[in-house]
């Protein structure tokens, strides 16, 4: 964990209990204790357990990075007590906007220190037992929730067949390091917008904190990864594009290629396109498999994936569309049951002779030509795209989803000589992703204000495909995910519906 990191966390963790001491100095004095002891950080939270008789372990706790945060408005809450002030507003003020409260509570209403032992004698009404434990709950909850693990539920057969739609997921926090919040101002439980279809966003950016990740781990290759879409930070708020019809695709579409002029349209037809810009830990949640980490080469040919240079194999229950030819014309039970093509979900049509299209998994692909069912499989190219579909969105590049590239994965502290063709590739890295001015002009490239021919980069990169590679919108189609956008590593399906119980997924890890 950087050392800037750590001072950010502290710092704030300071001013919690540094600004509201104003309030805190004429309460002191009043319970009789010198007010100078309020405006040491830390100690005062220590003279304040005293007064309340309340376990001063708890100002220990304080010191627990980020936790500490959710531990000094307990503590104010029972400094709050001992100046007889019990109601549900007040202790509510005094968590959340401590800094105006008790200097209004010490100055305006000028309370009398009742002291511990009334604070005991105090007898709280039912519904606030259920209240408090209410918001414990949350707090507990929210806490895990950043730290230690995320339930997911996979929403498209982006990764089928190795994650089915409505598998509910277990992700772990913990595999790469639990990601402190950019915008810690957030309603529990809810990612970006408010629920019921709602499009009110469910956080606020009066308080924004930097990357910053602890006991930081690299993703592996092959990793199923939960990250930030990185083309999510400027959406078209309505239901039918947000993440699913990316606003620069859409730019891109309506400028007929030319993303200025798209850009332009939308920005001038704010009625029919509504724009809502998210924070990099409020975009649209993805899952893909990592399939290069940065400073790898990576290209596709005919669908399979090879690192520099070396072929990676599938995923064994990854999928895509092939041509089979067999020597007798199969029967549809057997498929199913076999090779898991189902006919009635349309994974099988005949196409001419003993030649079929079907939906084969590496490993059912690989058990028809073992076992001879099949004398010939090749990957069904139809409907590839072209240089100006897949990024870098550019005709100059002849790629296309099932033959792409090679290109480099950027690697933090490695530098890339500056040509037109990689600042078509690294431009939006350089500049959205690692925030810098940047900018081509006659020729030549500009990097914060000054000419330059190579830029070293400050992160780390990753390219994500999804394991159904003819059904994903994935890296093929906007490039690479900064390791900032990383939420963690998809880890156990604690539960899967369709039509009913999946119960063979239920409690099985995910590879």
């Amino acid at each position: 964990m950087p050392l800037q990191h750590i001072f950010t966390v502290y710092l704030i963790g300071t001013l919690i209990v540094f600004l509201p001491s104003f309030g805190f100095a004429k309460l002191f004095a009043k319970a009789g204790v010198p007010s100078w002891k309020a405006y040491i950080p830390f100690y005062n939270t220590w003279i304040m357990q005293e007064l309340a008789k309340r376990p001063k372990h708890w100002v220990f706790w304080q010191f627990i990075p980020v936790v500490g945060w959710f531990i000094s408005p307990g503590i104010f809450i029972e400094f709050a007590k001992v100046f007889g002030r019990f109601s549900l507003g007040a202790h509510t003020a005094a968590a959340v906007v401590a800094p105006v409260y008790f200097p209004y509570l010490a100055y305006k209403e000028d309370p009398k220190f009742i002291g511990p032992d009334a604070v005991r004698s105090h007898k709280k009404k039912g519904w606030r037992e259920w209240v408090d434990a209410a918001i414990f709950a949350i707090v507990a909850a929210t806490l895990i929730r950043t730290f230690i693990f995320e339930a997911y539920t996979i929403p498209s057969g982006s990764m089928e067949k190795s994650l089915l739609i409505n598998d509910f997921l277990f992700v772990s926090k913990l595999s790469y390091g639990p990601r402190i919040p950019n915008t810690p101002l957030s309603v529990p439980f809810v990612h970006n917008y408010l629920p019921f279809g709602s499009s009110r966003k469910s956080y606020s950016e009066a308080i924004k904190l930097p990357y910053m990740r602890w006991f930081e781990s690299p993703v592996k290759r092959n990793d199923a990864v939960v990250f930030n879409f990185p083309a999510g930070d400027t959406v078209i708020n309505l239901p039918n594009f947000q993440s699913k019809d990316p606003y620069y695709d859409v730019c891109r579409r309506m400028g007929r290629g030319n993303m200025d002029e798209g850009r332009k349209m939308i920005l001038n037809d704010p009625d029919n396109y509504p724009l809502a810009i998210h924070p990099v830990d409020k975009s649209d949640n993805y899952i893909k498999r990592c399939v290069g980490i940065a400073g790898d080469m990576l290209e596709v040919r005919k669908g399979i994936v090879y690192i520099d240079g070396k072929e990676q194999s599938l995923p064994p229950a990854s999928e895509a569309f092939y041509i089979v030819t067999t020597k007798l014309v199969p029967d549809t039970d057997i498929l199913k049951e076999e090779y898991d093509v189902d006919y009635e979900k349309g994974e099988y049509e005949s196409i001419g002779i003993n030649t079929f299209r079907m939906l084969l998994t590496a490993k059912a692909k690989e058990k028809m030509l073992q076992n001879g069912f099949a004398t010939s499989i090749v990957l069904d190219e139809a409907f590839n795209g072209g240089g100006g579909e897949v990024f870098p969105n550019n005709q100059s590049f002849k790629w296309s989803r099932d033959n792409y590239g090679p290109v480099w994965i950027p690697k933090k502290n490695m530098p890339v000589q500056l040509n037109d063709s990689t600042y078509l590739l690294y431009e939006r890295a350089i500049r959205v992703y690692e925030k810098n001015e940047f900018f081509k002009k006659d020729g030549k490239f500009y990097l914060n204000g000054k000419e330059v021919s190579s830029y070293t980069f400050k992160m780390n990169y990753y390219w994500m495909m999804g394991d159904n590679r003819q059904g994903s919108q994935d890296s093929r189609y906007w490039g690479f995910v900064p390791e900032d956008r990383v939420v963690g590593k998809a880890w156990l399906i604690w539960f899967s519906w369709e039509g009913g119980p999946r119960w063979k997924r239920l409690f099985r890890t995910v590879k």
